[in-house]
């Protein structure tokens, strides 16, 4: 039996060490806290601008940011950690400075990931850090064999070595009960992604555990180890989590894995190897990963919805941490290593315990996002237009829309139902809503009759949803000042209009149909409200913002601009991140609505659908549109007879923002947003589109624009969300002015765009004047007026 080689000696301080020592100290510290600082100032700089893109034009960071952004914090991080590795006398500084050398490398390696792939192919980032947290692992063990002779630089002894399987045991125990917050308030995203995370997360502890191995010299007591070696492997793990998770989740790892560094220093000295803190780190790692989707961390979502619940768990998992980092620098910085049944048992109640969670507080269940993908073949609505009654119009394109996606999907469905892959078919976009990530992508790239792929994200559950907004006003006892400025009530009150006998359909985050501006004016039946996201079998509105829009529209007491017409409403935005597949429901009934639990491709009753539509969305890059994505969705409306109102959105005053579909289609009356005193509004869009075509059409009143809210009071905002439903409050009181517009699109959009008043635009260059106002504010009564005479 060979005997191990006694640990070296403590270099002996000369004379002018007495000086040197303290000072060498403080600069590595001060370094340590440059590292961290700078790391995660740079992560959380980088996703700060991320959410300002994308809450101004709701469009991605370029991955050439990303990039940026790590190579330039990974510079200002290196230098100062190599320094510190090369130069000082110390032992403990240069440990300290070769174990950061490492762990900024390797933040740099893995944050690139993020340049080179999409948010939305979550799959595909997972792989990629998976590959190359291994390769820097592989890179790091090799350049130990080269530079050193594979000495034990921890002098391990035998019991040392004895200690290394309840070591893993304890270090898999901590990192598991770290993760405990996660399975109670996060959520998983399909199999094949749940797997990916979890492999990228052993990944990651394995590159934790190869940097860190090297943690410190050998000399030096236990307390000494684990108190200084905590410290170095916080800052080491600050830089890893810094280069972990895609978008915002690294800012929960950041949170998650720094406080484990005594832990990680506590299990390294009572292995004599690093390994245990492998299984820390990896089982620590996988909870954001695992259980947070990273394009959820956006705040366009809003800070009380899935934002909210991933920083408390990341808060709690810091917690749990901490008093991880207090129970092992107790007993194992004391030498104390519990026996390996109690440590294997450890391990097993609290892997017990994260089953009770997750199946007991959690949400059970996987939620992957899906695929969108649009085939080649469209249907040909020609000639529907000349068809004089609007019943038999309607039915006429509903027919043709269907037979082709029946007719044109047949074989593609087959497969997919043979493959055991779950799919959702649409035909007014000739289109499936497809399970499935990278592999079946990959898949469906080879298919001769799809055409293009796109995102459609899936919302995972969240422990409680936000309450809806809710108004403290009382109803307005006399029209409001936006009414009167486009001359709604005018047109009440000298022509006897209110909008009788036409449906205006919304699709919003809902309607509070109890609402007593509301209540009376909903239209009734089994196919006049559709849920897809809930299954709610009454109106019911889950954030607001859908009753505030249908007030303008049709509300009484004062607030909307057509009393007198009534109203259809489906959810396509209960948590304001939609999908085209959940923006595509809702249209879809409104061209044929259907009873509870109908099948839209049999059982649609098109000679139901509304007359007019307001649309205050805009499905965003974010949500897995492109500029083409809905446009046969908004030509089969149109084809139909149907008027699609939709807002120009609000990321103005730059130019060129009508982008998000359908503002930028031909086919929507596009609408930009005035104040009280005809001034556009600095957030309305503004044209060209990206294909050159003017926007918006007409201007409206949305600036503290004041409507209902859930729960039957009255509430001010502002948006061009507000400013759509006036117009399509218009187009109603024209169509029931004279019944034979209805359907008439082109007419109407004449009557709406020539009578429209002057508006004030900005000295701004964004083309034309018209691509700021287009052709001026709405006037209800000239228009319809003008639409009397005509006839």
């Amino acid at each position: 039996m060979s005997v191990p080689e006694p640990p070296p000696e403590p270099p002996r301080p000369g004379p002018a060490d007495g000086w040197r020592r303290p000072v060498t100290i403080l600069l590595t510290v001060l370094v340590g806290l440059w590292v961290a600082g700078v790391l995660t100032t740079g992560q959380a700089a980088v996703w700060g601008a991320e959410q300002l893109r994308a809450m101004l034009v709701g469009r991605e960071l370029p991955g050439w940011a990303w990039l940026l952004g790590s190579a330039l914090s990974g510079l200002l991080a290196v230098v100062p950690a190599l320094l510190l590795a090369l130069v000082p006398r110390l032992p403990t500084a240069r440990a300290a400075g070769r174990v950061w050398t490492r762990a900024v490398v390797a933040a740099v390696a893995l944050g690139a990931v993020r340049g080179v792939v999409d948010v939305s192919r979550h799959e595909l980032y997972l792989v990629l850090l998976a590959l190359v947290a291994v390769a820097l692992a592989v890179l790091f063990r090799a350049v130990d064999r080269w530079v050193a002779t594979r000495r034990d630089r921890w002098g391990a002894t035998r019991r040392d070595r004895r200690a290394d399987g309840r070591a893993d045991a304890l270090g898999l125990a901590g990192g598991l009960a770290v993760t405990l917050p996660w399975l109670a308030m996060g959520a998983l995203g399909g199999a094949g992604e749940t797997v990916l995370a979890v492999a990228a997360a052993a990944a990651v502890g394995l590159l934790a555990a190869t940097v860190l191995d090297d943690l410190l010299p050998a000399h030096g007591s236990a307390w000494v180890r684990v108190g200084v070696g905590g410290l170095v492997a916080a800052v080491a793990l600050t830089a890893i989590a810094a280069g972990t998770g895609a978008s915002g989740v690294a800012l929960a790892e950041l949170l998650v894995l720094p406080p484990l560094g005594f832990a990680a220093a506590a299990l390294r000295a009572a292995a004599g190897r690093a390994r245990p803190v492998g299984w820390l780190v990896a089982a620590a790692t996988a909870g954001p990963l695992a259980l947070a989707d990273p394009q959820e961390t956006a705040l366009v979502l809003g800070f009380d919805d899935a934002p909210r619940w991933i920083l408390t768990a990341a808060v709690a998992s810091l917690a749990v941490g901490l008093l991880v980092d207090l129970g092992y620098a107790l007993s194992l910085g004391r030498g104390v290593v519990p026996r390996r049944w109690l440590a294997a048992a450890l391990a097993g109640v609290v892997t017990i315990a994260g089953v009770a969670v997750y199946t007991g507080a959690g949400r059970p269940g996987t939620y992957g996002d899906r695929l969108f993908v649009v085939l080649k073949r469209q249907a040909d609505l020609s000639g529907l237009d000349a068809i004089g009654n609007r019943d038999a119009r309607v039915r006429g394109t509903y027919r043709r829309l269907v037979d082709t996606a029946n007719s044109t999907q047949a074989p593609l469905r087959r497969e997919l139902r043979r493959l055991h892959i779950g799919y959702t078919p649409y035909y007014l976009v000739n289109a499936l809503e497809v399970d499935g990530g990278e592999v079946v992508r990959t898949w469906l790239s080879t298919r001769p009759e799809v055409e293009q792929i796109l995102d459609s994200p899936r919302l995972r559950p969240i422990p409680e949803l936000a309450p809806p907004m809710r108004g403290n006003q009382p109803a307005p006892p006399v029209p409001q000042w936006n009414l009167s400025m486009i001359g709604a009530d005018r047109v009440w009150r000298e022509l006897g209009v209110t909008g009788a006998g036409i449906v205006v359909g919304t699709s919003d985050s809902g309607v509070d149909g109890a609402h007593p501006a509301l209540a009376g004016r909903f239209r009734g039946g089994d196919d006049s409200w559709y849920d897809p996201w809930s299954h709610s079998r009454v109106p019911v509105d889950h954030g607001g913002h859908g009753t505030h829009t249908l007030g303008t529209a049709i509300g009484g007491g004062n607030v909307g601009v057509a009393p007198g017409a009534s109203w259809v409403g489906c959810v396509n935005l209960q948590r304001n991140l939609g999908s085209p597949g959940r923006y595509l429901d809702c249209l879809q009934f409104m061209l044929a609505p259907f009873p509870y639990g109908g099948d839209p491709l049999r059982d649609g009753r098109p000679e139901r659908a509304p007359h007019v539509l307001t649309n205050s969305w805009g499905c965003t890059q974010l949500e897995g549109c492109d500029l083409r994505s809905l446009r046969p969705a908004i030509n089969g409306l149109t084809a139909a007879g149907i008027f699609v109102v939709g807002a120009a959105g609000n990321s103005g005053p730059a130019c060129r923002t009508v982008v998000d579909p359908p503002a930028p289609y031909p086919e929507t009356l596009t609408v930009g947003a005035v104040d009280r005193h005809d001034r556009l509004a600095d957030f309305s869009s503004r044209g060209p589109t990206p294909d050159g075509r003017t926007k918006p059409d007409v201007v409206a009143p949305g600036v503290d624009i004041l409507s209902a809210l859930p729960g039957g009071g009255y509430g001010v905002e502002s948006g061009t969300s507000m400013a759509t439903p006036h117009v399509a409050g218009v187009v109603a009181l024209l169509w029931s002015a004279d019944p034979r517009l209805i359907g008439d699109i082109p007419r109407t959009r004449e009557l709406l765009r020539t009578t429209a008043g002057p508006a004030s635009a900005p000295a701004e260059n964004c083309g034309d004047r018209a691509d700021l106002i287009g052709t001026g504010l709405v006037d209800a009564f000239r228009a319809v007026e003008t639409g009397r005479g005509a006839r």
